[in-house]
């Protein structure tokens, strides 16, 4: 058998290319501000087409981008385009407010655990999130609304082990990037029966929600660098998200 005629060596694939998202469009953000200013059915129907060229399709094309992201720096979260976005329609059946559309969109991003931080079910409620509407733009996440044994037991973590809770919840890296977790909401006025209110860290334990967040501006939102900004910031989040899914076991 001549080189010739010799079969060549099977290459390795290269690695698909990440997905490319360039950002979403002023004219997006420029709709959800038209939208909050006309928010009924007759404005928006004919302008369907529009919100899902500006908007929905973009969405998806963004939480596409981030998973590849999120990968690649080995983020264990969930980036699913059909079930990461939001719907665009309020649920308004126990509210007074029976404007039809919300005047924003956003998406959610499960946390789906790993070696240190198991996944079912203790990911419930746990994850990221990232929110686009005119004037309010933002990364975040955290452990939000969770069920009283889910909270009662991040607070014992906190009291078994409060080292532990302190290198998660104040990583450096996390507090740069977000600053200190808080609540969605008003925190608890006292310390809850069962917990020392004299703890050294009892503003944790007043929590009701375990979240964080940072502010995005319109040139960050409109940029090619959005989905890398965001990767980086879940990224950053990586030790909380852990140890809230650590601690919150049943």
């Amino acid at each position: 058998m001549t080189p010739a005629s010799a079969a060549a060596p099977a290459s390795a694939a290269a690695p698909a290319a990440p997905a490319v998202f360039p950002g979403f469009s002023p004219d997006a953000i420029q709709f959800l501000a038209d939208l909050a200013a006309n928010n009924d059915r007759a404005w928006f129907q004919p302008r369907k087409a529009e919100f899902e060229r500006l908007l929905k399709t973009p969405l998806e094309e963004f939480i596409a981008a981030l998973g590849d992201r999120l990968a690649a720096r080995a983020v264990p979260m969930l980036a699913d385009p059909a079930r990461a976005p939001f719907r665009i329609y309020r649920d308004t059946r126990f509210s007074k407010d029976k404007s039809p559309y919300k005047t924003n969109v956003g998406a959610s991003f499960p946390w789906l655990g790993d070696a240190d931080s198991p996944a079912e079910p203790n990911r419930h409620g746990i994850g990221g999130y990232f929110h686009l509407q005119p004037g309010e733009i933002y990364v975040g996440g955290g452990m939000w609304h969770p069920e009283k044994p889910r909270i009662d037991a991040f607070r014992r973590a906190i009291v078994a082990d409060p080292e532990a809770a302190t290198a998660a919840l104040e990583d450096p890296g996390f507090t740069e990037t977000f600053g200190r977790v808080g609540t969605d909401g008003e925190a608890l006025r006292r310390v809850p029966p069962g917990f020392p209110s004299d703890h050294p860290r009892a503003e944790w334990l007043k929590l009701k929600d375990v979240v964080f967040g940072r502010r995005l501006t319109d040139a960050e939102a409109t940029s090619a660098g959005l989905a890398d900004l965001v990767a980086d910031s879940f990224a950053a989040a990586t030790p909380v998200l852990r140890y809230l899914a650590r601690v919150t076991v049943a």
